[in-house]
């Protein structure tokens, strides 16, 4: 698959609540992000996606895209009627993100792919 989804977020008012649901229930074991309401889950074994569960202003379930140019991608994006929501952003550590929303209004991430 080209550009395959690559993370996963559920994000909700309480991170650790959030956290709590889904480990109990599927068993998901967290590192937490330090100083922050943000905890990662592995993918187990080979099977899955990594993702992370956390909290935010807003309560949202996305997918993260792989793509080796998110200015590019935004850009086709809002020429099919999407819309850009977050351009291009690095994050602290390297990651660099986007996000949109699709022309029905989900919102979707994309991440850089390495260069």
């Amino acid at each position: 698959m080209a550009n395959p989804v690559v993370w996963f977020e559920v994000m909700g008012k309480n991170g650790t609540a959030l956290r709590s649901f889904y480990g109990d229930l599927f068993g998901w074991r967290y590192q937490t992000m330090e100083d922050t309401d943000y905890g990662m889950v592995e993918a187990n074994g080979g099977q899955g996606i990594p993702g992370g569960v956390g909290a935010s202003q807003e309560q949202y379930v996305t997918f993260y895209i792989s793509t080796p140019s998110i200015k590019a991608s935004l850009e086709a994006i809002g020429e099919r009627g999407g819309k850009t929501v977050m351009p291009r952003t690095e994050l602290p550590g390297g990651t660099i993100i986007g996000m949109f929303t699709d022309p029905e209004g989900n919102t979707v991430g994309l991440v850089e792919e390495a260069a």
